[in-house]
């Protein structure tokens, strides 16, 4: 099986890349990326290419299978310049793919596809995926979920798998999210213990977790196993304040969510964190996800609870942890995280 990855160098291809490796079903990797990386994966052919501007037809050619990973999270600030990259590149690399043959396509969809949902009870892969209207991330990736709808009633030869993750953490990613999420201005020496006294306690903060090898895992099954449409991945337990304050060592501090907003936005306007918080409005409505169809049909279990994906995280955002990828490295910050700075914290790709 001959496999394109886009966004192969990212959190999640990384891991893919390593679990295909040992696939023996899969001969070809061709991992596709905006910046290529400076080493060699076993199986793997790199290739420079940006899904929402170059052609995408010639690097389909002869593949038997896409794995659609690559999504732009920045500049949050230029919402066009997402949408571009996102909504439209992923309709351009689904049609190119259609149009090479490709038998197969398995993409990244998110919890922040579902429409708002209950924080009690589990929802299964029926709940609406209509996103947030007003939040970027959430908006791209409910349109997504509608190109593929019509792909998928068009061409009842393609196989269309989509798999709905909770967010997605490991050790090496933690400099990218803390670049991504937290800005330049997150010092290492704060994500220690000692140093996080409260965890702010709001309504709605209640999400799901999820270590990336047991992503990569998914859609590994998802390649080699005979299965069609859409799959939630979530892991044990379920995170809230308590959680997290058990896991930083430090207590939880009941505060109304308006107050968490209103900090958010002003520090955006300041340019001092990259996140708009809009975003925010998207963490407190997703839904809790009930991955039993992942289970039953795929085969799938996670082998990290929750609160281990975040623990490596926490511990990799102390060590500024990566990888020797473009988007995974520490040195994409820049010396003193000054290429942050210099580019306008959330301005810039």
């Amino acid at each position: 099986m001959r496999v394109v990855i886009t966004g192969a160098t990212g959190n999640v291809g990384t891991s893919l890349v390593e679990a295909l490796a040992d696939e023996p079903a899969v001969d070809t990797i061709v991992g596709i990326a905006r910046r290529p990386p400076a080493v060699r994966a076993p199986k793997t052919m790199w290739v420079s290419a940006d899904v929402g501007k170059d052609d995408m037809g010639p690097h389909l050619q002869g593949a038997d299978a896409l794995v659609h990973l690559a999504w732009l999270f920045h500049p949050m600030r230029r919402p066009t310049v997402t949408w571009q990259a996102n909504a439209v590149g992923s309709a351009r690399v689904f049609r190119a793919a259609a149009e090479a043959g490709v038998a197969t396509i398995v993409y990244a969809s998110s919890v922040g596809a579902y429409s708002p949902g209950p924080k009690d009870r589990p929802v299964d892969e029926t709940w609406p995926t209509h996103g947030w209207p007003t939040a970027g991330y959430a908006r791209e990736k409910a349109y997504v979920e509608r190109t593929l709808d019509g792909l998928a009633a068009e061409r009842s030869d393609i196989r269309v798998v989509r798999l709905r993750p909770a967010f997605i953490f490991k050790r090496e990613s933690a400099s990218e999210q803390r670049r991504l999420f937290a800005g330049p201005l997150l010092p290492s020496w704060l994500v220690r213990r000692e140093f996080i006294p409260i965890v702010p306690d709001f309504p709605g903060l209640r999400f799901q977790a999820l270590h990336t090898a047991d992503a990569a895992e998914a859609f590994r099954l998802a390649l080699v196993r005979p299965v069609a449409g859409a799959f939630n991945l979530a892991a044990e337990p379920v995170v809230d304040a308590r959680v997290l304050a058990e896991l930083l060592g430090a207590r939880p501090l009941r505060v109304p969510r308006a107050a968490v907003r209103t900090a958010m936005a002003a520090a955006y306007r300041l340019r001092a964190m990259p996140v708009d918080p809009r975003l925010l409005d998207v963490f407190v409505r997703v839904p809790i996800l009930d991955s039993a169809r992942a289970r039953d049909e795929l085969g799938w279990q996670p082998r990290h609870t929750a609160t281990e994906a975040l623990a490596e995280l926490f511990a990799g955002m102390r060590e500024e942890a990566g990888m020797p990828t473009p988007p995974l490295d520490p040195r994409t910050s820049g010396r003193l995280r000054g290429h942050e700075l210099a580019t306008g914290v959330g301005e810039h790709a």
